[in-house]
């Protein structure tokens, strides 16, 4: 069965409203639907579905699950990227960092989902990794 790409993905979250805020004022998602307890956003050719499920918290000390999610932005785009995080006072995990082939920034999201933006591609990375 051969995938043809990235479809999206759906987030738990606490608070929708906070959520919401975050993906689209600071990270500049598009809002596509809005319902009682969720909301569908565009960014680029990816599309996630925020879920509010506040009872379902997620303990990040967790060894299985996600871990993190990443996604594709341009390097002429980067700097201006890390300083939108930055102004927010959106916690960042690790970088911003050249790193895979690439300019890396990991960054928390309200809910403490761990987002990553990064400027390479699966070639860029595998040609430095070991």
């Amino acid at each position: 069965m051969p995938a043809i790409g990235f479809n999206h993905i759906t987030l738990k979250v606490n608070h929708l409203e906070s959520s919401l805020a975050f993906y689209v004022d600071v990270l500049g998602m598009k809002l596509v639907h809005r319902g009682a307890t969720d909301v569908y956003l565009e960014w680029g050719d990816a599309w996630i579905c925020l879920l509010e499920r506040p009872h379902d918290k997620v303990d990040r000390t967790e060894s299985s699950g996600m871990d993190h999610l990443a996604f594709s932005i341009a390097e002429s785009d980067f700097s201006e990227a890390v300083q939108t995080l930055q102004r927010a006072n959106i916690p960042i995990v690790r970088g911003p960092i050249s790193r895979g082939g690439g300019w890396s920034i990991n960054f928390l999201d309200p809910d403490g989902t761990e987002l990553e933006l990064f400027t390479g591609t699966l070639a860029d990375r595998m040609k430095v990794w070991k």
